[in-house]
């Protein structure tokens, strides 16, 4: 047996994210720029394989949550620019060290930043400035907008790359009212503040449901996060979904009628039954609330429930009838069951079950 016969490994298909990919950017004017989210881990796909994908692919700008992440991203050898989303203020000098663009939301981080370019004589620094326009998180509002023009004006230490917001609700068309009206608040605080520039920074609010729904507010760039991994807005658009979470069998158990199995002995066995035992558990991102039959994962070609607990490193499977034998490959989500499939169960997100996926699991990068 070689060792891809024993891991559980994330399976990236490149060619489902070519195809994500071609599929958003036909939606854009060729002048939009794309900017590609690889926060998280990549949203738990795995970073820096993610961004040499995105990098291949033509993406012209990557954004990280924080300061770290783009780091290593640097370290690994991507090239491309990278905004730090949540750059804080305690590694200015790290930011700067690995030509990563900060996210200023405050006056405060804009002064500590210019303050640390000054004292290292350095001029121009690219920086992005975030508008809160309704999401409350992070980002100047407008009574904040004069302070920060006054000072920008003055300031030769910096130059403001971009200028955006996030929305808020832009999947649920019960909130577009809401969101349309993030928009119009974005264009006439970007504008107030681009009225004491003498240049005009890039624009972008839409993230990946914006761009599918509002593509008439593309303005210069877009940022595209959860869709470019699989996951649609809309209903009837079908997404190719990146990664499968796949394991191999480990071992095939008759049991009696009256058998337990797991912790809490909260599997119980008919007669005839058959477990398989996967080298998954919760701290693989396998929520234990998908043990006990709530949640089937594919093997051979047919849906086996979960039986008993799911473990910290492993979790069984009922495979009575089917036909099942060591080093069988199990898909846990994928083509099917989907990701959304297993965040439906749990009443969450498609987010939340990819971001779950520890580092501990390999990222292999499927090339055909």
């Amino acid at each position: 047996m070689n060792r891809e016969d024993d891991f559980s490994r994330l399976e990236l298909n490149l060619a489902a994210c070519r195809t994500n990919y071609r599929y958003f950017r036909a939606a854009l004017e060729p002048a939009t720029k794309l900017l590609v989210l690889v926060k998280a881990n990549a949203y738990g796909h795995g970073a820096v394989e993610f961004a040499a994908m995105m990098q291949q692919a033509g993406a012209d700008y990557l954004a990280v949550a924080y300061p770290v992440e783009g780091m290593e991203l640097r370290r690994a050898g991507i090239s491309l620019p990278i905004l730090v989303l949540t750059a804080g203020t305690d590694f200015f000098p790290e930011i700067i060290a690995h030509r990563l663009e900060p996210g200023i939301p405050n006056l405060y981080s804009l002064q500590a930043l210019c303050q640390l370019l000054q004292a290292r004589g350095i001029r121009d620094y690219p920086v992005h400035i975030k508008l809160d326009t309704g999401m409350h998180r992070l980002g100047f509002v407008r009574s904040e907008l004069a302070a920060l023009g006054d000072f920008l004006r003055d300031c030769p230490w910096v130059r403001v790359k971009s200028v955006y917001s996030h929305l808020a609700a832009a999947e649920d068309p019960a909130e577009d009212a809401f969101t349309l009206g993030q928009i119009r608040l974005f264009q006439e605080n970007a504008d107030l503040l681009g009225e004491g520039l003498s240049y005009r920074p890039l624009r972008h609010i839409l993230n990946s449901a914006g761009i599918e729904r509002f593509p008439q507010y593309q303005f210069d760039m877009v940022r595209l996060g959860i869709g470019i991994y699989g996951i649609s807005a809309l209903p009837d658009v079908h997404l190719a979904p990146v990664a499968s979470l796949k394991c191999k069998v480990l071992q095939v158990k008759q049991l009696s009628e009256g058998d337990t199995v797991g912790y809490n002995r909260r599997g119980h066995a008919a007669a005839g039954t058959v477990t398989a035992t996967i080298p998954v558990g919760y701290a693989d991102g396998i929520d234990r609330r998908l043990g006990c039959g709530r949640a089937s994962f594919s093997v051979n070609g047919h849906r086996v429930p979960t039986i008993g607990n799911i473990c910290m490193d492993m979790c069984m499977l009922d495979v009575t009838g089917v036909p099942v034998k060591v080093g069988d490959t199990v898909t846990i989500f994928g083509e099917d069951p989907t990701a959304a499939e297993l965040a439906g169960i749990l009443g969450t997100i498609p987010y939340e079950i990819l971001t779950s996926i520890p580092r501990r699991i390999e990222r292999i990068v499927i090339r055909r």
